[in-house]
């Protein structure tokens, strides 16, 4: 899998915020990060605790088109994995609680927030193996294998803003 660094920007009409999602994968023993972006997101929900967030994974930008293509194919077309899913279910003072659906399994997890002025910042870690994704990440590592010094990582950072609440 390439690392990455990935962005989403979107604005919901509901609730007519701006939300950006970061995540970073790592590549190398040196465990180096790539960026990108996905340009296909769909946001729902008419308060921040029910808010969701439907990725298309195919819709991948990482400003590379070779990279791009490697990651659709050799990532997420190997086991299928068409959408990433994002369910904001609590809400606290220095913390979030989500629910992250992809590959047809549903984890939860919390995420450390911070608030300042309208915008809610949010940071926390996945493991591909909790979402059943080793295949994908053999496979990515495979394709990539001279580019990654035979090592990509299985664990993935992921933050966001939620801006204009």
């Amino acid at each position: 899998m390439k690392s990455f660094l990935l962005f989403l920007s979107v604005v919901s009409t509901i609730l007519a915020v701006e939300v950006d999602v970061k995540w970073t994968a790592f590549k190398t023993p040196a465990k180096v990060g790539v960026s990108g972006d996905f340009r296909a997101v769909s946001v729902h929900g008419d308060k921040l605790e029910n808010l969701n967030l439907s990725i298309k994974t195919s819709s991948i930008n990482s400003n590379n088109l070779g990279r791009d293509i490697t990651l659709v194919e050799f990532f997420w077309k190997v086991q299928g994995v068409s959408k990433i899913e994002a369910k904001v279910l609590e809400v606290y003072k220095k913390y979030m609680k989500l629910e992250i659906s992809m590959n047809g399994i549903s984890k939860e997890m919390l995420v450390k927030t911070s608030k300042v002025g309208d915008t809610l910042s949010g940071n926390g870690k996945i493991d591909l193996s909790d979402f059943n994704m080793l295949p994908s990440l053999k496979s990515i590592n495979s394709a990539c294998y001279y580019l990654h010094a035979g090592k990509t990582w299985q664990d993935v950072n992921i933050g966001f803003e939620i801006r204009g609440l």
